[in-house]
């Protein structure tokens, strides 16, 4: 599958916003509370980026192949990143115990950054999709 301009905001804005967001709140942990800075922190950011990315890709399979099932692919998505980030979360306090508390409240933190720009990103999908079908409405008569 190639990259479709709507693949493409959304991966540009996703790497932006990751970029930003993980040197903005990786420089202020370490600035203003170093001796709340994990080892893990890079993994945090990256994780979401990654998932932006197989997101991304099966909501624009969907579009293509199953339109009509849009709103449930995107459901299922919010629902395996949830799932997803509970068992790394698990594993993390489980196996991992160090920092659990600042690790859980800074992927709590990023977990809300990334599922803001994602409904921001399809709202804003879904709105102009419905201005071009209702001019395209128009234009037919």
């Amino acid at each position: 599958m190639g990259f479709t301009l709507t693949k493409k905001r959304f991966l540009i804005w996703k790497t932006v916003m990751m970029v930003v967001a993980g040197l903005v709140v990786g420089g202020a942990i370490k600035l203003f509370w170093p001796e709340h800075y994990f080892a893990w922190f890079p993994f945090i950011p990256l994780y979401f980026y990654i998932f932006g990315w197989y997101y991304i890709f099966m909501f624009d399979y969907c579009r293509k192949y199953t339109p009509h099932k849009l709103l449930s692919v995107y459901m299922g998505m919010k629902f395996v990143k949830m799932v997803f980030s509970m068992i790394i979360l698990l594993f993390y306090v489980l196996h991992v115990k160090v920092h659990k508390e600042d690790f859980v409240l800074t992927f709590f933190l990023f977990y809300l950054f990334s599922m803001l720009y994602e409904s921001i990103f399809f709202f804003v999908f879904e709105s102009n999709l419905k201005i071009k079908l209702k001019d395209k409405k128009e234009k037919n008569g």
